[in-house]
């Protein structure tokens, strides 16, 4: 007696096997017991799938996913592609404001150029741990209403992809991700042409004690 194979019984599952061939699969059930059991297989396996594909997982729930595991690994872009950038502000250089007593910065935050395009950084550590979340935003100084939508950005350590987001209608994008050393923030635009920011790599305590740092220069200052 010949037998089905599973991908027929797969596509009798589905309903997608033609009515004549599904009519001699039928009656062939009827006395073969391997066949009987491919197709009890086919039919539970069917029905995982179809309960799978109705659960929603949650956005937050993929945003930490892609931040825990690479994606995939791909070749790293072209030098040529990349356009130059320069630090415009960083808020660990800025100097603390007169007459304040003491301040407390609970991140990073710094401004940069790059060509026409402004890239708008913050590093938000978490504490007593090494995680961190970056929040930007890219825009176009020279041409404001520039669609900055839906442009691929990834941080990247060498040739792997260790998280990835698309900005939205305004051009802002968040990812969360382990800290490490040499992380670059990658921003694809739309004509080919590619950002990279390296990642200031901090903690929730470095913040504090750049702050006071400002705080003790600035009381130094007053007893001279």
């Amino acid at each position: 007696m010949s037998h089905f194979a599973i991908d027929q019984w797969v596509d009798f599952t589905r309903g997608i096997t033609a009515d004549e061939e599904r009519a001699r699969m039928s009656t062939h059930l009827e006395g073969c017991e391997e066949c009987g059991r491919l197709a009890e297989f086919t039919d539970k396996l069917g029905r995982v799938y179809s309960s799978s594909a109705a659960v929603e997982v949650p956005e937050y729930a993929l945003r930490l996913a892609r931040a825990i595991f690479p994606v995939r690994a791909s070749s790293r872009p072209k030098r040529g592609n990349r356009i130059p950038i320069e630090l415009i502000f960083d808020s660990f250089l800025a100097p603390a404001p007169v007459g304040l007593r003491a301040t407390w910065q609970t991140g990073w935050q710094g401004l940069y150029r790059a060509g026409d395009c402004s890239v708008d950084l913050r590093i938000e550590p978490e504490l007593q741990s090494s995680r961190a979340a970056v929040i930007g935003q890219i825009t176009n100084h020279l041409v404001p209403d520039v669609d900055m939508s839906n442009l691929a950005v990834s941080l990247r350590l060498g040739n792997q992809l260790v998280a990835e987001t698309v900005s939205n209608r305004f051009g802002e994008f968040q990812m969360e991700y382990e800290e490490r050393a040499q992380l670059k923030l990658c921003i694809h635009l739309a004509d080919s042409k590619i950002i990279q920011v390296p990642l200031k790599k901090i903690t929730a305590e470095q913040t504090g004690a750049v702050a006071g740092r400002k705080v003790s220069r600035k009381r130094a200052g007053g007893r001279q």
